[in-house]
């Protein structure tokens, strides 16, 4: 079952711990791919300096942020690498979610050829871990790109995040709480607990 809108609709901190273990689906090339969300940061712009709209910023580019939640905000970093965001609260309130890394599920040869243009069993251990274990990687393994800015994944049927099994909720896995990554120039912020992940996860990015 897709998320609702309702689902997004709570602070971005609260929506962080809720995605894990939830199913991100992709349609591309005529394939699905899923992955199962393992390692989330949240970023709340009014009071996070890590916020790409601290201060009430307001540019083209993150304009995004300030939308109505439940949409895709796609941002470069490094000129090269794309990374992938859902936004929550409310519209106007310019708070978000990082998807940090996913468990691949379904679509592996697909999302191998994106990465490394093999199939996935030409992939070594090295390759196939580090396949979706990072913002920038699974952006590429699922082709999402800032063409994907906006869109709204609760009712969008390219890309979207659905529930998962029952076997895993907060209930039934075990969840880590810590600071963010590569966020140095954040002064205080960098101390945030703000990121959380799947304790004894494969993909998680950094533990």
């Amino acid at each position: 079952m897709k998320l609702s809108k309702e689902f997004f609709s709570e602070d971005a901190i609260e929506v962080s711990k809720k995605l894990l273990g939830k199913i991100l689906v992709r349609k591309i090339n005529g394939t699905k791919l899923k992955g199962r969300i393992v390692e989330t940061e949240a970023y709340i712009g009014a009071i996070d300096k890590a916020s790409h709209a601290y201060g009430g910023r307001k540019t083209p580019r993150v304009q995004p942020l300030y939308g109505p939640p439940g949409i895709a905000y796609v941002f470069s970093i490094y000129g090269m690498y794309n990374c992938f965001n859902v936004i929550t609260k409310e519209e106007g309130d310019a708070q978000g979610v990082l998807i940090r890394a996913v468990e691949p599920l379904e679509g592996l040869d697909e999302m191998a050829k994106s990465r490394f243009k093999k199939d996935i069993g030409e992939l070594t251990k090295a390759q196939l871990k580090s396949l979706t274990n990072g913002p920038g990687k699974l952006c590429i393994a699922f082709s999402i790109t800032k063409e994907n800015n906006w869109d709204d994944m609760t009712s969008d049927e390219e890309l979207y995040l659905e529930e998962p099994s029952s076997k895993y909720t907060l209930e039934t896995i075990e969840m880590v709480e810590t600071t963010r990554i590569g966020i140095d120039y954040a002064e205080e912020a960098i101390h945030f607990p703000w990121r959380f992940y799947i304790k004894g996860n494969h993909w998680v990015s950094k533990k």
